[in-house]
């Protein structure tokens, strides 16, 4: 991969002051309940985003990657919209609120599959904060750059995600899970089993984040929160109501909001099981949960594909592999497959043949290991 300070020096001409690299992310389990007050595991990957920064010659930011075309340039606190150049500018509004923000020149090199639930957005968004807040000596703790990169995506590119991805991005730790409590924004990480293994399979299905979808799924859970929290006002979001209550409420709630507020509250105690499960070594039961969180995706939140289900379903027919679901978003994007070392190549070559046989292409394959978070590199 050319890296984004080979690629800064041969389209600026001089190097960069300093540069940051951010990994993906994949999201262990926990679909949907971070923006719902909820926990999440997740784990920082090794695949990269980089970015150069260095002074700019004319007022204003530019930023250029190596995968998009020409470069953007915006005044601080202006996002464009329709770009990718928005997960940068939104960044740069947020912590224009801090300080101010002298031109600068910013250069993005990539090695993370856009669109497939690794989450290449929360990686341009706290490489972009972890370079700038170096560069202008702000201080930020981690907790900080999670945050006010969450507050980019909100608030600026137009998604109404919850934490997960910025802080699984952030705190990430090798060898290590990222615990996320999103109602009290609390990050702990917890060991990954040594013997496991972390493989993504990318169905090539593309989903954008903003397409709508994601709102709506948004919308649908504050829809029964509204409901389901009326006389509990102490209840930090939808992920802390009772699963029977929600059964109880079925015909106060349209069948859409139901639905998704009966996958949100399940997968909340499926997230909390799995953290027992791992503590105890209980890796097969751990792994049962992972494919109960893909059966309530697919039927109650009706995020997944028939691409998705496909990869899941022939995956749990390995006796190498403890558990595998859709990971991230959904609507598109990959499956997280967790297996002992047995589950190699051999393995996932078997998966990707049935895909092509279905759907006439190959799905591609990263084995992948838990990985450090955000940070500076030389």
């Amino acid at each position: 991969m050319c890296t984004a300070s080979d690629s800064y020096l041969a389209q600026v001409g001089q190097p960069p002051v300093l540069a940051a690299r951010a990994p993906g992310r994949v999201e262990f389990i926990g679909n949907h309940t971070d923006y719902n007050g909820g926990l999440v595991l997740g784990a920082a990957v090794d695949r990269y985003l980089s970015v150069a920064l260095g002074p700019g010659r004319e007022p204003g930011v530019r930023v250029r990657s190596v995968d998009h075309g020409l470069p953007v340039s915006f005044a601080p606190g202006a996002v464009p919209s329709g770009s990718w150049a928005a997960y940068p500018a939104g960044v740069v509004a947020v912590l224009a609120e801090r300080t101010d923000i002298p031109p600068c020149e910013l250069v993005f090199a990539s090695d993370l599959p856009v669109g497939a639930g690794l989450s290449s957005s929360a990686a341009i968004e706290t490489a972009t904060a972890c370079a700038l807040d170096a560069w202008l000596g702000l201080g930020m703790s981690r907790a900080d750059l999670a945050r006010a990169c969450r507050r980019a995506e909100n608030e600026h590119v137009g998604v109404p995600c919850g934490i997960l991805d910025q802080a699984v991005v952030t705190f990430g730790r090798q060898g290590h899970l990222v615990r996320v409590d999103a109602a009290a924004e609390v990050f702990e990480t917890i060991p990954v089993p040594g013997e496991t293994r972390l493989w993504i399979f990318d169905s090539g299905v593309r989903h954008r984040l903003t397409d709508g979808h994601y709102a709506a799924r948004h919308r649908e859970c504050g829809e029964a929160f509204a409901v389901l929290s009326a006389d509990r006002r102490d209840l930090p979001g939808l992920a802390h109501i009772d699963p029977d209550a929600v059964e109880a409420a079925r015909g106060r709630l349209s069948d859409a909001a139901w639905r998704r507020a009966r996958h949100v509250t399940t997968e909340h105690r499926r997230v909390q099981n799995v953290i027992r499960l791992l503590g105890l070594g209980r890796l097969k039961e751990a792994g049962a949960e992972l494919f109960a969180s893909h059966r309530s995706s697919r039927d109650d939140f009706a995020n997944s594909t028939p691409e998705l289900d496909l990869l899941v379903d022939r995956l749990s027919q390995e006796p190498s592999v403890f558990g595998a679901r859709l990971t991230g978003g959904g609507f598109g994007g990959a499956v997280l497959a967790w297996t002992d070392p047995s589950f190699g190549v051999r393995e996932a070559d078997a998966v990707c043949r049935l895909f092509e046989t279905r759907y006439g292409r190959r799905p591609s394959v990263l084995a992948c290991r838990a990985s450090d978070g955000v940070g500076l590199v030389s």
